[in-house]
């Protein structure tokens, strides 16, 4: 089993899901994958070795923030991926807790340096 952190990666779109976890996964991390607000909320339930949580809210409605502030909760640093810049959903993202906002199209090296960071981990 490996020591890497294990990453939940949240995205409505499918393929985007996909290529999130293929990348994270080449970069080492374990990673779990949901594509539902309830499919979220189950692996927040059973399972307490998460350390980090990347949430594309594409896609998603009002009640993914109550998931973003279920994370907040329990100690769980995320990042908040949205589809545009927008001055709402950046301050609905860090009320809920999110440690950063990244708007798409995404630059990998930027997001694995923000996961890296938030995770204290060497570059």
């Amino acid at each position: 089993m490996s020591d890497q952190p294990t990453i939940l990666i949240i995205a409505y779109n499918q393929r985007n899901l996909e290529l999130l976890g293929q990348f994270l996964g080449k970069a080492g991390y374990q990673i779990l994958q949901a594509s539902s607000a309830e499919g979220f909320e189950q692996i927040l339930t059973t399972m307490p070795n998460l350390q980090f949580a990347l949430i594309d809210i594409s896609g998603f409605d009002q009640r993914i923030w109550d998931s973003c502030k279920r994370l907040q909760t329990t100690g769980i640093p995320f990042l908040v991926i949205s589809p545009h810049s927008n001055a709402v959903i950046e301050r609905q993202s860090l009320v809920s807790g999110a440690r950063s906002v990244l708007v798409k199209p995404l630059a990998i090296a930027e997001l694995l340096g923000l996961i890296r960071s938030v995770l204290g981990q060497q570059p």
